[in-house]
């Protein structure tokens, strides 16, 4: 049975928002947005092997010991930096020693800032210990590969390049940081530099320079295998699965490399200085001391001594 009912009226009130990504994506992922074709995307990019809409999934979530294991391999890592500081302050390279640790400093809280899970340390944004860290690895390429070509001898205010490097390296890492070139391109470009200054002197001083086999067989060819090593590992190996332990070998390599390419000490110059005068040849004649602005009675003119060899 229906009754005929009497008008009522009701407040309806609706209130909608998006939100791009569930929860935030949470404290295991981030939320990425994606413009193409006006039309704009949003996911989230889960992380320490999180998974779903949300990184709600632990079902292949990292766990702590090892998150915990990949940020101290990745930031102790650096401590390799140490012996390279100690042999170019040892070899009076104090620029080059500043670099290392520079990129020792900024590479340590670089990664210790970049871990997926919890085990996270800040001490600046994230954005600028990025870049110093990128800056920093290449710098020390660069300042390695123009020390070894020694080109003070050869090319007056050599030290403009290692400033014409840093400003370039900073151009080029805003442009791209994670381009392959950023690290190739420096470093071929400095290996151009440092070929073209031995072969300089080798023909100067017709001699193979290096001139020591010792040289050759105990720091270059080490060296330059490590560093091919490290180059190949970066290049065609690392991946965001085995990105802990590879970086850290990384690390250890290029240190490492740095410690065998580093030149030694400048020997001084051998070129003899002037020759000491020899004092008393001949005659000296010694002026009067009561002579004042030339102006001497010629009669009264005197000679005070007469020196003799």
């Amino acid at each position: 049975r229906f009754e005929p009912c009497t008008n009522v009226t009701a407040e309806v009130y609706l209130r909608a928002y998006l939100s791009p990504c569930i929860n935030d994506c949470g404290i295991y992922g981030q939320c990425k947005l994606l413009r193409t074709n006006n039309y704009l995307y949003a996911a989230c990019e889960c992380k320490a092997g999180w998974n779903g809409w949300g990184c709600t999934d632990n079902a292949e979530a990292f766990s702590y010991g090892f998150q915990l294991l990949s940020t101290l391999l990745l930031c102790l890592s650096n401590v390799m930096f140490v012996p390279p500081v100690a042999i170019a302050v040892r070899s009076h390279y104090l620029l080059e020693a500043a670099v290392y640790i520079f990129t020792m400093f900024f590479s340590t809280f670089y990664h210790a800032c970049d871990q997926p899970g919890i085990v996270v340390f800040c001490i600046m944004e994230y954005d600028v210990l990025q870049f110093c860290d990128f800056l920093g690895s290449l710098m020390s390429v660069w300042v390695t590969v123009i020390a070894m070509a020694r080109l003070q001898p050869i090319v007056k205010q050599a030290s403009v390049l290692y400033l014409l490097g840093a400003m370039l390296l900073s151009m080029a890492l805003q442009m791209d940081r994670h381009g392959l070139w950023n690290l190739l391109g420096p470093s071929l470009f400095a290996l151009g530099i440092m070929a073209v200054a031995w072969t300089a002197r080798t023909i100067r001083r017709r001699h193979c320079y290096p001139p020591t086999w010792k040289r050759w067989a105990f720091y270059l060819c080490p060296g330059a295998l490590i560093a091919a090593a490290a180059v190949l590992l970066y290049a065609f190996v690392e991946t965001e699965e085995n990105y802990f332990y590879i970086h850290s070998i990384w690390h250890l390599l290029i240190a490492g490399s740095v410690g065998f390419l580093l030149p030694p000490r400048a020997k001084p110059s051998r070129r003899l200085g002037p020759l000491p005068r020899r004092k008393g040849c001949g005659y000296q004649l010694c002026v009067n001391e009561q002579e004042e602005l030339g102006l001497v009675d010629p009669a009264v003119a005197s000679i005070n001594s007469i020196c003799t060899s």
